[in-house]
């Protein structure tokens, strides 16, 4: 129970707050749209506006002043710390426009609350209180230090195989726990791609989730880097091995 509450919620943030509620790229239904933040809400990181304003705001401000999670403020900040910090309570609704016109995100986003208690009372009808206690509590405290080793460690620790203007970070570890979001470097040169493993070695399990939904079309027109941002530093010397 534990596991599976684990990776269905990671998945949650990885293929729906980030890679679509943050930068679009894919397509979905509205349906699906609202299943995706509810998924991504019952992992207890508060809304989907929330979450993708102030993901898009790190990109605006990478390891800048105004960058919310920098490195630069000290590791622990970037890993636990902001979420304290009164700062960035308050949606940035002015980066997420797009998204705001939906009501029902816009109810979710202010009751963020409701599908955590929802899993949390599940959880315990399924398992009784040690289905709570797997279930629900460790399984979101291994999930939020899964997200956070993304905005830490995956900005100290690993490779760099692109020049950004940033201290992102390729670490296969991180990109193991959290479905592929540890292929940081890779994300900060593109935003744009749905696939974070640029290359066929690296892992990225939230793509191949996305990669089958489309094969049933359930979303759509799923974006990825072309030849050319491969081809950045070093990305000459992969794609002749990954010919």
């Amino acid at each position: 129970l534990c596991v599976g509450t684990y990776f269905i919620r990671v998945l949650g943030i990885t293929g729906g707050y980030h890679r679509y509620f943050a930068h679009k790229t894919y397509k979905t239904g509205r349906v699906f749209q609202f299943v995706l933040a509810w998924i991504g809400c019952s992992a207890v990181q508060k809304g989907p506006l929330w979450w993708a304003g102030t993901h898009r705001r790190h990109h605006r401000y990478s390891d800048q002043e105004g960058d919310p999670h920098s490195p630069k403020e000290g590791w622990y900040y970037s890993h636990q710390g902001w979420v304290f910090d009164s700062r960035w309570e308050g949606t940035p609704s002015d980066v997420i426009k797009d998204f705001s016109r939906y009501p029902e995100l816009v109810w979710l986003n202010k009751n963020h609350w409701v599908p955590p208690l929802v899993l949390a009372i599940l959880c315990g009808v399924v398992g009784g209180f040690a289905g709570l206690v797997w279930g629900f509590v460790v399984s979101t405290t291994l999930l939020w230090h899964g997200t956070y080793l993304v905005n830490s460690l995956a900005h100290l620790w690993g490779s760099r195989r692109y020049e950004t203007t940033d201290t992102s970070r390729n670490n296969l570890w991180i990109a193991l726990i959290t479905c592929g979001e540890g292929w940081h470097n890779n994300h900060h040169h593109y935003q744009a791609s749905a696939r974070n493993g640029f290359f066929w070695w690296e892992v990225d399990v939230t793509w191949y989730v996305l990669k089958a939904l489309s094969w049933v079309g359930v979303v759509r027109d799923l974006r990825v880097p072309p030849a050319s941002v491969l081809e950045g530093r070093g990305g000459k010397a992969a794609l002749a091995k990954a010919a």
